[in-house]
């Protein structure tokens, strides 16, 4: 394995743990809001290896307990379910990030994870968007998050265009009996499209009120706004 970027410490990826983040190169989905494009679309060199990797992480149990695994979309790598087994066995606990494009490579890390957070970019029928053109795997994979044993969150980033009123109840039947669905605030900046750097986010209060159409559908909605 190799990594885009290590950052030491962060009290916001983990929900109540102080982690570490590892960051792979590459994504499969072109997502025109995204801010980690740069190693998603186009990762350069200088890369972290991965015993440079764990030997930073190691020096700094001192002060975290956990680490994430984060993208680009770290499922795409074939090594990964062997990679998350290290950091298992150096005694971490391990959230991954994923989008879900990869099912059975998900199952397999399923196994060894304590946490994972899959990102529900919209409707399933306009992933063709993102640049996928087969949705069916988003549905398997949470079917396989939501029939598992690993506590998860599903998340929607809420980018208007991407997400629009007329999504939620789609997307609301592709989660449904979920446990978790957490809403998270778009911010512009910089992002993969530079169009959507001007973008306007959705208010707190349209936010709120997706949030009250999905509360049918799942056990918890957590707002980030």
């Amino acid at each position: 394995m190799k990594f885009s970027g290590l950052q030491k410490t962060s009290l916001l990826d983990y929900p109540d743990r102080v982690a570490s983040v590892l960051f792979t190169p590459g994504c499969n989905l072109r997502c025109p809001y995204c801010h980690n494009h740069q190693i998603a679309t186009n990762p350069q060199p200088p890369f972290l290896q991965e015993g440079v990797a764990l030997a930073v992480l190691e020096s700094r149990k001192k002060y975290v307990d956990s680490v994430v695994v984060t993208g680009g979309e770290p499922c795409m790598h074939k090594e990964m379910p062997k990679f998350l087994a290290k950091l298992k066995e150096h005694g971490f606990m391990v959230k991954l990030d994923t989008n879900g494009c990869y099912p059975d490579k998900l199952q397999e890390c399923l196994g060894i994870v304590d946490y994972v957070a899959m990102d529900i970019k919209t409707s399933l029928e306009k992933y063709k968007l993102l640049g996928l053109a087969d949705s069916s795997v988003i549905q398997r994979s949470v079917d396989i998050i939501k029939a598992g044993n690993v506590p998860y969150e599903l998340r929607i980033t809420v980018v208007p265009e991407i997400v629009t009123p007329e999504d939620i109840p789609a997307i609301g039947e592709l989660v449904k009996g979920a446990k978790v669905l957490a809403l998270q605030q778009f911010v512009p900046g910089d992002v993969l499209d530079k169009r959507f750097a001007e973008v306007k986010p959705y208010s707190p209060e349209v936010i709120a009120g997706f949030a009250e159409t999905l509360k049918k559908y799942v056990d918890k909605i957590v707002l980030r706004v």
